[in-house]
């Protein structure tokens, strides 16, 4: 128990009822000011068992902060990592799931599904993209228990990387042969090109963000494990979600996915 009376339990109890309610509040640093990030990632990980206990299964991992301005502007030299379980994912074709999410936000990323188990310290770009089994495009949907996205480093933390949902694309390709650096993203919102970027702007190659994944992990006893998707962080920076909206991403070799923003009929 901590002097305010916040512990690793209440915290996970507060922001589950929040995204099951869809009722974004303060952050919990304003009442818990001595949250490090310690204790957020152990309370991301207390709401992945409650997760579990609840019927979701663990998929794989996300990354987020990926860009090198965003981790200036939060003051962190690495990408935060975060879990993601099988409800999180929506279908092609599907719309933005706007009865289960907030304020939700989209961003293009580049999709790694593992081949082979890939355990840090050590690991580097090299030996994670010898680890990778598949390279996908992929639109992450965002959403922040934490009203208007204002946050600390430590309660994005504890809110799991601000998840939400996400979908990948059709065509998976073998990670040999692709310069994942340059693999330019094209992102759209109702056929108007509202930004673009390439792979570098993933901590200069989203093989880098992968081995910092699993560098991160070993610090806690764990690994990326055979079969899981990971999610290397926005290559662009993420735009509103609209209902009604067409959010659509291109990518050179990896194809294209258009995500349906949904309507607001689904929350009544």
């Amino acid at each position: 128990m901590t002097t305010t009376g916040w512990t690793v339990s209440r915290a996970a109890d507060e922001l589950l009822r929040a995204e099951d309610e869809r009722t974004d509040r303060s952050p919990i640093t304003d009442e818990w000011p001595e949250l490090d990030l310690r204790t957020a990632y152990a309370i991301q990980d207390e709401t992945l068992s409650r997760r579990i206990r609840r019927g979701e299964h663990l998929v794989g991992v996300k990354l987020g902060l990926t860009s090198r301005a965003k981790q200036q502007r939060m003051g962190i030299d690495s990408p935060l990592v975060a879990w993601l379980t099988d409800a999180m994912v929506l279908p092609a074709g599907a719309p933005i799931p706007r009865a289960t999410l907030i304020h939700p936000r989209v961003e293009p990323e580049i999709v790694f599904v593992m081949g082979e188990r890939l355990a840090g310290p050590g690991a580097t770009a090299v030996t994670a993209m010898a680890a990778v089994r598949s390279v996908h495009a992929g639109l992450e949907v965002i959403d922040s228990r934490y009203t208007d996205f204002h946050f600390t480093l430590p309660d994005v933390v504890a809110d799991n990387a601000s998840s939400g949902a996400y979908v990948t694309g059709p065509i998976g390709l073998p990670p040999e042969g692709l310069d994942l650096s340059l693999e330019a993203c094209i992102l759209e919102v109702d056929g108007k090109i509202v930004d673009s970027a390439t792979g570098a702007a993933v901590q200069g190659h989203p093989g880098e963000a992968l081995a910092l994944a699993a560098n991160a992990l070993a610090e806690r006893g764990l690994a990326l494990e055979a079969g899981w998707i990971v999610l290397t962080g926005g290559m662009t920076d993420a735009v509103f979600a609209d209902p009604g909206a067409r959010i659509a991403a291109h990518f050179t070799n990896l194809g294209s996915i258009v995500l349906d923003g949904g309507s607001d009929d689904a929350v009544r």
